[in-house]
């Protein structure tokens, strides 16, 4: 999506962002160059912008691992600031001769024109989450290697596996009396222990992950996700953060493209054809996604049989891929009229918020017992207003009624 100028600027500037430099140029509205490129250190970046940088200009700068913390930096001081799409520029601005300088010109010309691909640039609060759920996916890759090489051990000494969980602190025993040489032996402890330690942090990050779910903006998000079947808190959070504003996407149609869930599509002349999916959105909403699809084919009697009826004619795993993008549009009403989904159901929604109390400490739940968080939930849903017990574990669980919950929330107003 090319960005669209707030209004007509004196200069439009460019930055060429590097590692340890920039180089900076800029154009007037008639594409004559008005501050010929120049390079400058990093470190002199910060002093030379606050003395020439001035509100009658707009700024782009490409997207780059630092370009976030430089577009904070940037965006007080000029009239507008737009971070590029690189990959979309390099199509439009393609050029046999390539420098600094003349990227930097020719990216000042793109914005002047109001033909520069943007990006969304998210909140602070978006890239905290982002990176937090990135850093877990670095840790659960760690531990599958970790796990995979102890495994492959008893694959190559033909050793069966310990009853109950291989690597549980129960079995720690029975892999250090393995009969192997003592070099093998020391791989073993020191994996043993590389699994302990991602234990106990991937402990603590999911225990991060849930205290940011209830935590503005999210708490207000997470219930109308979280209602869908397959969705846990932190798939939830990987959806809604790889999200962001649910406001940008003006159609289902639009978010799913931005997954890379839409079918690509071939039409030229008299051919017309649809193939595999693009692929081109965040890879982590759509390997949620697919998740929790799975999980809703398996527990959810809607969404098995529409699973059943589209297996029924194509591959299981094109069904699924079909039923994530499905689920993505249900995920765009939800989110975008805050209603509840039509085929929800409430005692199984119920069951979720009480699952989802547990893992919260008193604080995080704003000091509410576990009936009363589960009712707040269903209040923001306008659901389940006549549920005053479910069953949990062979249980009966009881449900605080909407007037015990305005008795200790007095701000909330009790539905119609």
């Amino acid at each position: 999506m090319n960005v669209i100028l707030s209004r007509i600027f004196e200069c439009y500037i460019a930055v060429d962002l590097h590692k340890n430099y920039v180089v900076v140029g800029g154009v007037n509205i008639r594409q004559e160059v008005v501050l010929p490129p120049r390079r400058l250190e990093l470190k002199d970046w910060s002093r030379w912008a606050e003395r020439h940088l001035k509100k009658t200009d707009a700024l782009v700068v490409e997207s780059t691992s630092n370009a976030w913390d430089f577009y904070d930096q940037v965006e007080p001081l000029v009239g507008q600031a737009v971070v590029a799409n690189p990959r979309l520029v390099k199509v439009i601005a393609s050029s046999g001769v390539k420098t600094d300088k003349v990227d930097t010109l020719a990216l000042a010309r793109l914005l002047a024109a109001n033909l520069i691909p943007a990006v969304w640039v998210p909140p602070v609060f978006v890239r905290e989450v982002r990176g937090l759920l990135a850093h877990r996916r670095r840790l659960v890759k760690s531990r599958t290697m970790v796990s995979g090489r102890l495994q492959s051990l008893l694959l190559r000494h033909n050793l069966p596996g310990p009853e109950g969980g291989l690597f549980s602190s129960a079995n720690r025993a029975w892999w250090e009396a393995l009969e192997i040489s003592p070099t093998e032996r020391l791989r073993v402890r020191q994996d043993l222990n590389s699994l302990t330690h991602l234990d106990g942090q991937l402990a603590e990050l999911e225990a991060e992950v849930n205290r940011l779910s209830t935590t503005p903006p999210w708490a207000e998000w997470v219930p109308f996700v979280m209602q869908l079947p397959g969705f846990s808190v932190l798939l939830t959070m990987i959806i809604l953060a790889a999200i962001g504003d649910i406001t940008r996407f003006g159609s289902p149609k639009k978010l799913v493209g931005y997954a890379g869930l839409g079918a690509s599509v071939h039409n030229s002349g008299k051919t017309h054809r649809t193939g595999h999916i693009t692929k081109t959105g965040r890879r982590e909403l759509r390997w949620a996604l697919v998740e929790a699809a799975w999980c809703a084919v398996r527990y959810s009697p809607y969404w098995k049989a529409e699973f059943k009826r589209l297996a029924g004619r194509k591959p299981e795993n094109v069904a699924i891929v079909a039923i994530a993008r499905k689920l993505l549009v249900v995920i765009w009403h939800v989110l975008t009229k805050q209603v509840a989904d039509k085929h929800a159901d409430q005692e199984r929604v119920a069951t979720k918020f009480m699952r989802w109390s547990w893992a919260l400490t008193e604080q995080q739940r704003d000091g509410l017992p576990t009936r009363l968080f589960v009712r707040r939930q269903l209040m923001r849903l306008q659901l389940g207003h006549d549920l005053t017990h479910l069953t949990y574990g062979g249980m009966p669980r009881r449900i605080a009624s909407v007037d015990e919950l305005l008795v200790v929330c007095s701000e909330l107003v009790a539905p119609d």
